[in-house]
Parts: structure tokens; C-alpha cells; sequence
């Protein structure tokens, strides 16, 4: 077993946690997952479960899967894996939205805020290697939910007739998509100010994440975290995707627009939530 480790070593072969064959990824024992000693079927498993509950999240409400994905893929793989992944599956929701929604888009917003998150990526990417990632979720996490909290309660009822704001939210949501794949955010909070409808909203955001994304997925590849262990997971992930994006559409298709902002504003609490959480995980275990 040692001497086997060590010729996959000399070969130029690492260790992955699903333990999937591949230039990054070798299994201790056949069948067998390196790190958590999982069945290598059910570690992929776990990752097509994981992408299409978060695309039927996507699909439906528009945001919010890389929030709810990149964690829980991170449970079976680096997280600098689990990112990119997650963003491959962002280009393709976005494009099959697009396909059947692309009358609703706005054209205008989706632009500006696309031009300023290619000039935010840049810098999430160096976020990502310089800056700790619990502070930057615990600061997020924090607004996120005060925002959510206060717009919730109805105190926010005004809302924006231009886009004059959308070079500080798009900059925004190109960091955070840098850093961490979650450029939702920033924008699903762009939107709800905007007052767009569901449709509007929806349709809007995937045009934005689909150039966005596939921006990111560039800078991704250029920093080496596009492996073919992440394209493996993402090819036989994709049926569940496709289905799911358009389980998704029919579920955005039954939700009243007053309904669709207030299930805006609860997924906005809840990935605050998620956040502070992983914050304080990671501060526990540098304290530790």
C-alpha cells in the first residue's frame, strides 16, 4: 500500500477526497474514498444530490445555489475544487434560463453590473489566497442579515429608477465570486432595491451570471483549480442539473410576485446565517 502511494507520488498523481481516478485524484483502496474512507459511488453521489437540490434553488428563486453547494461539496472536496464546480453548474443554469427567458432580461442592469464585476474577480481571486476567509464571511454574514432583517420588516419600501448604484454591487458580487463562487448576494440585494419582478429578477440575474461566471471559471482555470476531477463531477452531475433547472422554472412560474420578494429576503437570511456559521467554525478551529 506504502509503495503504492509513493509510485502514484512519483508519478506526479495526488490524493482526492472522492478518491476519483484522476491527475488529482487516487484512491487509498478500490473503491474507497482517500480521506473519509467513503465509498467512491456514494462520494459522487453525494456531490449530484448536493447540485441539483442547489439548482432547483437557482432556477427558482434566480440565486443562492453557491451558498448552499460549495459548503456542503466541501464536506467531500478542497474547497478550491468545490468552487469552481459550483461555477461550472452557474454557466449552465444560466444559459439554459436563458434560452426560454431571455424577453424578461434587463439588458441595461445585467450590463453595468457585469462591466464591474470583471473588474472586482481580479481581487477576489488574490482574496482568496491572502485573506481569511472567516472574516470576510463573518463581515458578510452580518450585513446580509441586517439588510434582509430590515427590508423584511418593511421599513425598506423605497426603491431604485436607475442604475447609478449598479458599479458598487456589480464590484461587490465580482470579489465575493472571486474569492468564494458567490456572487449572488450583492446582487439578489441589487435586485430587491431595483424592485424588480420575478421575472425581471430571475431573468436579469442570469444574464449577469452567466458572462460573470464564466469570467470567473477563466480565472479559476489560470489559477489552476479547474482539474479534471472537478469537469468529471460536473459531466456526470449535469442530468440532474438540466432537470432540476427546469423543475425550477415551473416552481418560479406558481410563486405570487409579494411572495417572490419575501422568499428573496428569507434566502438572504439564510445564507447569512450559513455564513456566520462558517465564520465562527473557522474561528473556533484557529483558536483550538
Amino acid at each position: 500500500m506504502a509503495q503504492a502511494a509513493e509510485a502514484a507520488a512519483g508519478a506526479g498523481v495526488g490524493e482526492g477526497r472522492l478518491g476519483l481516478t484522476t491527475p488529482r485524484y487516487v484512491a487509498r483502496s478500490p473503491g474507497v474514498s482517500s480521506i473519509r474512507n467513503v465509498p467512491v459511488d456514494w462520494a459522487v453521489l453525494q456531490v449530484i444530490i448536493v447540485l441539483f437540490v442547489a439548482t432547483l434553488v437557482r432556477s427558482s428563486l434566480g440565486f443562492g445555489e453557491a451558498l448552499f453547494a460549495v459548503p456542503l461539496l466541501a464536506m467531500t472536496m478542497p474547497v478550491e475544487e468545490a468552487a469552481p464546480l459550483a461555477v461550472l453548474v452557474s454557466i449552465t443554469v444560466a444559459f439554459l434560463i436563458l434560452l426560454q427567458d431571455w424577453r424578461s432580461v434587463h439588458a441595461r442592469s445585467a450590463g453595468w453590473l457585469v462591466v464591474f464585476t470583471l473588474l472586482g474577480i481580479p481581487l477576489g481571486l488574490l482574496l482568496l489566497r491572502t485573506v481569511s476567509e472567516s472574516a470576510v464571511k463573518g463581515i458578510l454574514g452580518a450585513i446580509i442579515i441586517a439588510f434582509s432583517m430590515y427590508s423584511w420588516t418593511g421599513h425598506h419600501r423605497h426603491t431604485w429608477k436607475d442604475d447609478r448604484f449598479a458599479w458598487l454591487f456589480g464590484f461587490h458580487a465580482g470579489v465575493l465570486g472571486g474569492a468564494y463562487g458567490m456572487n449572488g448576494p450583492p446582487l439578489a440585494i441589487y435586485g430587491a432595491l431595483r424592485g424588480w419582478t420575478p421575472e425581471y429578477f430571475r431573468a436579469t440575474l442570469q444574464a449577469y451570471f452567466f458572462p460573470a461566471s464564466l469570467a470567473s471559471m477563466a480565472g479559476y482555470s489560470f489559477a489552476g483549480f479547474w482539474t479534471p476531477a472537478v469537469t468529471h463531477l460536473y459531466v456526470v452531475s449535469l442530468p440532474g442539473v438540466v432537470i432540476a433547472t427546469f423543475l425550477g422554472r415551473s416552481l418560479h412560474r406558481r410563486i405570487p410576485g409579494p411572495r417572490f420578494i419575501r422568499y428573496v429576503y428569507i434566502a438572504l437570511s439564510a445564507i447569512g446565517a450559513v455564513l456566520l456559521l462558517q465564520a465562527i467554525t473557522g474561528w473556533s478551529k484557529v483558536l483550538r
